[in-house]
Parts: structure tokens; sequence; C-alpha cells
């Protein structure tokens, strides 16, 4: 027979970090996210010495930070860093907060594909394909959640 040592739990437990649930292609988005909130940090502190900086996201478009669209823009870019933060550093809270990431998402989506278009004279019907990674991120954010909080 073959003896187990004491430390063996420990050494297994190790090994598994809540970061290996996440498939690839979220990995990726991470880091797009990890860097475009860094930036949009930035931004809101030197958009006083710039006269253009374009930002979109989700169909909303802004020329400035300093503007309805832009403040709606960097808050959004903000939060979705946040959320990649504790994807990647592996928070208890990320999944649930990942989960209101994706629904905020496909609602402001939703919002300007069938809303804004009939209220807005100069905003034309757009399909917003960021619906089909959203829905993805959505799903399998709802799977793990409670993998990841248990782990």
């Amino acid at each position: 027979m073959e003896e187990k040592s004491a430390f063996e739990e420990f050494e297994t437990q190790g090994n598994t970090r809540r970061r290996s649930l996440l498939p690839l292609w979220i990995k990726i988005f991470l880091w797009f996210f990890l860097i475009g909130g860094f930036f949009a940090v930035i931004f809101l502190m030197i958009a006083p010495f710039l006269s253009n900086i374009s930002l979109s996201l989700y169909g909303i478009n802004a020329n400035h930070p300093y503007t309805l669209p832009g403040i709606i823009v960097t808050l959004l870019l903000i939060f979705k860093g946040i959320v990649a933060y504790g994807l990647w550093f592996e928070q208890k809270w990320a999944p649930q907060t990942a989960i209101i990431d994706a629904f905020l998402g496909i609602a402001i989506c939703i919002i300007m594909m069938f809303v804004i278009p009939f209220t807005v004279p100069n905003i034309s019907f757009t399909i917003r394909l960021e619906l089909i990674p959203l829905y993805f991120y959505l799903v399998k954010m709802q799977k793990i959640k409670s993998i990841w909080e248990n782990m």
C-alpha cells in the first residue's frame, strides 16, 4: 500500500486555482479590460488638456470623457476593469460582479439597438454583435459562480 503524506491534502488543493475555471477567451478579454480600465482612468485625468478623445463601448460613442456619453463609457470601462481585476486575481466577489457586468452590457446593447435609434434622430439602428460574447460570458459566469465561491 502507498502511504499518504500528511500534507498531500494541501498539495492537491494548492494546484487548483480559480483562474483555471475561466476559458481562454475570457482570460484574453480580461487583459483587454484591465488595460481599458487603466486607460479610462488616465483619460479622465488628462482630458482637460486634450480636445478630442474618441471613446466607444456597446454603441455609445463619445468624443470627450467629460460629456455624458463620455462619462458613461469611462465609468463602464472602469467597472469592467474592476471586474477583470477581480477575476484575474481570483477574488471571491468576482463572478457575481461579472454576472452584473454581463447583464449591464446586455441591457445597454438592447437599449442601443431598440430604444435609442427610435428616440434620437441622428442615431440609426445597428445590430450589436457584442451580445453574442456577452451571452456566453453570462452563461459561463453563472456556471462557475458556485464552484468559484467554494474554492
